[in-house]
């Protein structure tokens, strides 16, 4: 058969001046077919269309009857042929085969073409140099990225250009307002300028509710940002995500960029957080801004500029400690030293991490909490006393916080099965003792009491971390008498 390609390299070559013969050696025909050819429809266009069935139409007595209804009625064309099929194996048991379903799926398809309901249209939109930028959060769970072997659960912020496309992500592990507007400014300041608009979904950290109208305006914390760089912020309507369409499928590119390059590097396990978004934002560089340059220097033409600096990426909140060495904020509990009992303190709460401040001076660094009402107890704020108490570690509120790892929790199961209630005295005192010595020796010390399976105490526990150091004796050297030499010589003599 001859196909439109042979035809149009045959007409070509006899423009060129080719002879018969040689035009049809080229487009791979005889002289005779290309006589036919040379001029006239190509042979796609001369085929006739067919306008009859080659099989007997399975449906073509329900068609009108039963399935045309069930069409007609559903607007949002979201009935399925499958649903339909079953529908008719109901109404008349063994007529249809499985197999049929393909030929009703055709028939649906062209059924809805022809007389379904108008489907929504979305408009393309232009985007000017320097107008806008869209941000979202997204979640990064399908990748199955760890960190030292554990399981990596987290988001990231994703900020997009939508002239250029220049993208820029940060580490996240909640939409919270301190990751938004870290993420914000992270991303402004590398790309060394500031577009006239922010674009985003309705975040709870940047929008809250009205209640009178149901709508959603900005939070006076973040319209407060914006005015600092001299932007605004437009948000789509909630529910429909496409409106933001540019970051929502830049979500997608970026975590399929990630996977491709995740399956190349042949393993998904990082030393730590830091060596993980080190390489994502090597990925999205190879994959997503190395061939805007170009437009990414237009667009940076068209920016405002930087205010002198950036505004604080926290938020500040002031706490009593109390009784019992903990304060609490933002609705979770943080244990600080002891001493700090009935002091104020100042704590600022970032995106990931909280410091607690005593008047200028830092005292604490602490992993964020996340869930509410969750708990952070550090045993050496606390061990000094309770190391005088040890009755109270029973009944302590907090007691599951006193096993900094999964060792000393085994240790502690281990000691109440050897000791009975003897068990809590010990265990403090090993707490006490890894605080005052470092943790990993006790660690350690423990893990190997374990593997043995002997029964042991505190006092085993610290012979192995922190052995009792060996008396140095003192060595007394008298002062050699040179007379003894002089005599020695003379007798040789």
């Amino acid at each position: 058969m001859v196909t439109d390609e042979q035809v149009r390299l045959l007409r070509q070559k006899r423009m060129e001046g080719k002879t018969q013969e040689t035009a049809a050696a080229m487009a791979g025909m005889g002289v005779r077919t290309a006589r036919k050819w040379e001029s006239g429809p190509v042979p796609s266009e001369a085929k006739s269309p067919r306008t009859w069935c080659t099989r007997e139409d399975p449906f073509a007595e329900v068609w009108d009857k039963d399935v045309v209804p069930l069409l007609e009625a559903d607007k949002d064309s979201a009935l399925q042929a499958t649903t339909i099929m079953d529908e008719l194996d109901e109404l008349y048991p063994g007529k249809f085969k499985p197999g049929q379903v393909r030929t009703l799926q055709r028939r649906i398809r062209d059924w809805r073409a022809l007389y379904g309901p108008d489907r929504e249209v979305f408009f393309e939109q232009e985007h000017p140099p320097g107008r806008e930028a869209a941000i979202d959060f997204t979640c990064c769970n399908s990748l199955d990225v760890t960190i030292a072997g554990v399981a990596f659960a987290h988001l990231l912020f994703v900020f997009k250009l939508s002239f250029s496309g220049w993208t820029w992500v940060r580490l996240a592990f909640s939409e919270t307002f301190e990751a938004l507007v870290g993420g914000l400014q992270g991303a402004l300041w590398a790309l060394g300028g500031v577009p006239g608009v922010i674009r985003s979904d309705n975040l709870s950290a940047a929008t809250h509710e009205l209640k009178r109208t149901g709508g959603r305006a900005l939070n006076r914390r973040y319209k407060d940002v914006l005015d600092h760089y001299d932007t605004t912020s437009t948000r789509i309507t909630p529910g429909l995500s496409h409106e933001n369409g540019v970051v929502e499928k830049a979500n997608d590119l970026v975590k399929r960029d990630l996977e491709q390059a995740l399956i190349l590097r042949g393993s998904r396990d990082f030393k730590d957080a830091d060596e993980y978004i080190d390489f994502v934002r090597g990925v999205i560089g190879r994959s997503r801004n190395r061939h805007v340059q170009d437009k990414l220097a237009v667009e940076r033409e068209h920016l405002k500029a930087l205010p002198s600096a950036p505004v604080p990426s926290y938020t500040e909140h002031t706490a009593k400690v109390r009784l019992w060495s903990t304060i609490r904020v933002a609705g979770r509990t943080y244990s600080v030293p002891s001493r700090l009992i009935g002091y104020r303190l100042t704590t600022h709460q970032h995106a990931d991490h909280i410091e607690v401040f005593y008047g200028d001076r830092l005292i604490e660094r602490m992993p964020r909490l996340r869930q509410e009402d969750a708990v952070h107890i550090d045993y050496r704020h606390i061990i000094w006393s309770l190391v005088r108490k040890p009755g109270a570690f029973a009944r302590y509120r907090y007691r599951e916080e006193l096993f900094p790892t999964i060792t000393f929790r085994r240790a502690y199961d281990a000691l109440k099965r050897f000791r009975g209630e003897r068990a809590d005295v010990e265990y403090v005192r090993i707490l006490h003792l890894a605080a005052s010595v470092m943790q990993d020796p006790v660690e350690r010390a423990l893990r190997e009491l374990l593997e043995r399976g002997d029964t042991f105490d505190y006092v085993a526990v610290k012979d192995i971390a922190s052995p009792t150091e060996s008396a140095v004796p003192t060595v007394s050297i008298p002062e050699p008498d040179l007379v003894a030499y002089d005599r020695l010589l003379g007798g040789v003599q």
